[in-house]
C-alpha cells in the first residue's frame, strides 16, 4: 500500500478500503460529536457493517471513476479522511470533502491532504473545476478553502438540513489554470 507523507511528524495520506472498517468506525467514534456538527457522516457510520458499507461505496466510486476516499493517518493511526464526494470526468468537475478528529486539528493535515487530492484531480484526471462546500458556521473548513487559494463563489442559503437546522452553505472552487498558476508561483 502506498502512503504520501503530509508532514515530518508522522502524518500521511493513504487509501481506505473496506477492510479498514474497524479503525474507520473507531476514528469516527473518537470524533463523533465534533465531526457531526456540520456533516451527517457520524449518523451514517454507527456500527461495523455501516462502516464497511460506506467504505465499499467509495470502492465502487473508485471503480466507476466517480469518487475517491483517502485516510489521514498520524503515526499509523487513522484520524480523518479526505474524499472526492462527486466526480464527473466527462464534465471535468469534482467536489471534495473531509473530516478530522479533534486531536489531529491545527497541524495543517487536511490542507496538505486536500492539496494532494486536488493536484491528482487536475494533473492526473484532467479535471477543470474542483469544488469545496462548507457550512458558513464551519470556520475551520472555510479556512482550508482559503489556504488552498480557492475562490468563494457564493452562499446557498438554507440549502442543507442537518439535525433539524438549516445551514447556509458556502461554495468555493479552484479551476485548473488557477491551480497550475498557483503551483508555478509557489515553486518560483
Amino acid at each position: 500500500m502506498y502512503a504520501i507523507p503530509l508532514d515530518d511528524n508522522g502524518g500521511e495520506l493513504v487509501p481506505l478500503e473496506p477492510w479498514h472498517a474497524e479503525e474507520f468506525l473507531a476514528s469516527i467514534d473518537r470524533g463523533r460529536d465534533v465531526i457531526g456538527r456540520f456533516i451527517p457522516l457520524p449518523g451514517k457510520i454507527t456500527d461495523l457493517e455501516s462502516a464497511r458499507a460506506y467504505l465499499r461505496s467509495y470502492m465502487d466510486k473508485t471503480a466507476t471513476d466517480t469518487g475517491r476516499l483517502y485516510g489521514i493517518r498520524v503515526h499509523g493511526k487513522l484520524v480523518g479522511s479526505v474524499m472526492i464526494r462527486l466526480m464527473d470526468v466527462e464534465q471535468g468537475t469534482a467536489e471534495i470533502g473531509c473530516w478530522l478528529e479533534p486531536t489531529a486539528t491545527g497541524r495543517g493535515l487536511v490542507t496538505r491532504a486536500v492539496r494532494h487530492v486536488i493536484d491528482w484531480a487536475v494533473e492526473e484526471r484532467g479535471l477543470h473545476r474542483v469544488e469545496w462546500r462548507a457550512s458558513t458556521a464551519n470556520e475551520p473548513s472555510i479556512a482550508v478553502a482559503r489556504r488552498l487559494g480557492m475562490t468563494k463563489e457564493g452562499v446557498l442559503r438554507e440549502l442543507f438540513l442537518h439535525e433539524g437546522e438549516r445551514h447556509d452553505i458556502e461554495v468555493w472552487s479552484v479551476l485548473a489554470p488557477e491551480w497550475r498558476a498557483a503551483k508555478a508561483a509557489a515553486s518560483a
